[in-house]
């Protein structure tokens, strides 16, 4: 008898590259999740500032608000509670080589942008999405006419599974660094989280529901160093991308998860269940 799939957990993460939270339920919205990377830091030149160039990302914390603000969290600093900014003008952000408008925080809140600056020890400013319907499109290859997606790497959401990260930290354990695992699943940063499935089951996924929403499958996810990063300490190792590597390299990246691409809206629960249609 087959187990029917249901999701495991949720995950979002108000400000790009920082720690999330995990709600029992989320609003799906046509760009991802509700308040999911809405917020970003950008550097001098506009360009977003993320784990990449900033592992100590990982150790601060965004609080969403009912009212789309948030309050930050990070170690050594007070607290600070940071309003929706008015949208009275916009700033260019260079999102991986796209080009969007977004609008600079902190216009009535006291110096966000000098907090982030001491807490990274560089320069850096705090933006908003303030039009997530409008702003960047989803990547016209992988994409719908009008698709749009927030701050986040490529597409509205990313979906993992707990039996391919068992699945992985098998093979990280019989490899060359097994100290480092087993692994958590926050070092995918995943939206949604699947248990129950086969383990890679989600490669064969093309559209799947989620209780009441639906999702088509857009393309697999490539990783990055950001999945080498200890997202309790901000220290790098080498997995799982040497594992990946040997396991889980299809035309030229490391593939872990799936990106999906909401076909309707809606609210999804901890504990849903998760059909694959297609």
């Amino acid at each position: 008898m087959s187990v029917q799939p249901v999701l495991h957990a949720l995950r979002v993460h108000p400000v790009k590259s920082m720690a999330g939270c995990t709600p029992d339920s989320a609003v799906v919205e046509p760009w991802g999740l509700a308040g999911d990377r809405r917020w970003t830091l950008i550097d001098g030149t506009g360009k977003a500032v993320t784990q990449r160039q900033q592992p100590r990302l990982a150790l601060a914390r965004a609080e969403p608000r009912p009212d789309g603000g948030i309050r930050l969290h990070a170690p050594g600093l007070e607290p600070l509670a940071v309003d929706v900014p008015k949208a009275d003008g916009t700033v260019v952000v260079d999102i991986f080589g796209t080009r969007i408008e977004s609008v600079l925080a902190g216009h009535d809140t006291q110096d966000v942008h000098g907090w982030f600056s001491t807490y990274l020890g560089v320069e850096v400013r705090l933006v908003h999405l303030d039009d997530p319907a409008t702003r960047r499109p989803v990547n016209p290859f992988y994409a719908r006419p009008g698709e749009t997606v927030s701050f986040a790497d490529g597409f509205p959401l990313l979906v993992t599974t707990t039996a391919s990260l068992d699945a992985l930290n098998s093979l990280i354990a019989q490899g060359d660094h097994p100290d480092e695992g087993p692994l958590p699943m926050d070092r995918f940063r995943p939206n949604l989280v699947v248990a129950g499935t086969a383990p890679w089951a989600e490669d064969d996924w093309l559209r799947i529901a989620v209780g009441e929403v639906t999702f088509r499958v857009a393309k697999p996810c490539g990783r990055c160093v950001v999945t080498t990063t200890d997202q309790r300490t901000a220290e790098r190792g080498k997995e799982p991308l040497r594992t990946l590597g040997r396991y889980r390299r299809f035309g030229g990246q490391l593939l872990f998860g799936q990106n999906l691409v909401p076909e309707s809206t809606g609210t999804l629960r901890a504990g849903d269940p998760v059909t694959v249609l297609a």
